[in-house]
């Protein structure tokens, strides 16, 4: 049983976190959220504090970062940036799990980190709930298949961010996108043409570089997208979804050095 906690709101979270991992499970069309993710053990705990939307502090002082997500920011003030994350774990025992237990550099321990006895990490649930986007920085293939369908269904039944049909960004409204700076954002468009600077190639969606946004890919990424079946020159012309932290290069931009920043979309 979930422990009380301040707000309304946050009671409201909580008392259906519990139903959420069936909600998760049931959201996938095959056994990768329930498999994914399930890296080698790093060790367990309980959650005494709740830091802020992605960082745990555990009962022996342990502070874990949770990998592969981004917590979404609320967009009303006053609305809390923990509910979320202290719904579902305030108080409980964790185990923790990923490839490389390394602190970075603010001495928080990265991990996946899944409710004792649960087969769903935490962040498939905050992001079958709407309350987190794909951080598309998980390598490892099955485990970020269950992030983008966690995602997927969140999005498909518009629950918590996606029921704001802003949260993905035009990428013809560059002022829109500009006003984002700083942030981690999804932008959806149609690329205008693709070409190449240097050791930069740039996925233009309009015709004035100074002010229109873009893509910037280093050309050291161009095998990885191949070997994903992606040949960056083929994207003209398509309508594709990409994510990441929004730069102001004279217009805006979202410098991609992972192949999941990028996804094609269906009605190309």
């Amino acid at each position: 049983m979930f422990p009380s906690v301040g707000s309304r709101e946050t009671q409201r979270l909580g008392f259906s976190a519990i139903a959420l991992c069936a909600l998760v499970l049931e959201a996938a069309t095959g056994p990768a959220i329930a498999a994914g993710c399930s890296f080698a053990p790093q060790g367990e705990g309980r959650v005494t504090a709740v830091i802020d939307a992605r960082t745990l502090r555990l009962e022996d002082g342990r502070e874990v970062s949770l990998v592969g997500i981004e917590p979404v920011v609320p967009d009303s003030p006053g609305v809390s940036r923990t509910a979320a994350l202290s719904a579902i774990t305030s108080g409980r025992d964790v185990t923790l799990h990923g490839d490389d237990d390394t602190p970075d550099r603010y001495g928080r321990q990265p991990a996946f980190v899944f409710l004792a006895g649960s087969g769903v990490s935490v962040q498939a649930m905050l992001l079958t709930q709407g309350d987190a986007l794909v951080a598309a920085t998980v390598a490892e293939s099955d485990c970020a298949a269950t992030l983008v369908a966690a995602e997927a269904s969140a999005r498909a039944a518009k629950r918590g961010t996606w029921a704001n049909s802003a949260v993905i960004k035009n990428a013809e409204s560059a002022g829109d996108i500009l006003a984002g700076i700083g942030r981690f954002m999804v932008v959806e468009g149609r690329v205008l043409s693709v070409r190449q600077a240097g050791a930069t190639i740039y996925l233009n969606f309009g015709r004035n570089w100074t002010r229109d946004f873009a893509v910037t890919i280093p050309k050291r990424m161009v095998n990885a997208f191949g070997a994903a079946g992606i040949l960056l020159k083929s994207l003209e012309n398509k309508r594709i979804r990409v994510r990441g932290w929004i730069e102001a290069h004279g217009g805006p931009r979202i410098e991609v050095l992972r192949v999941g920043q990028i996804e094609r979309l269906g009605e190309n």
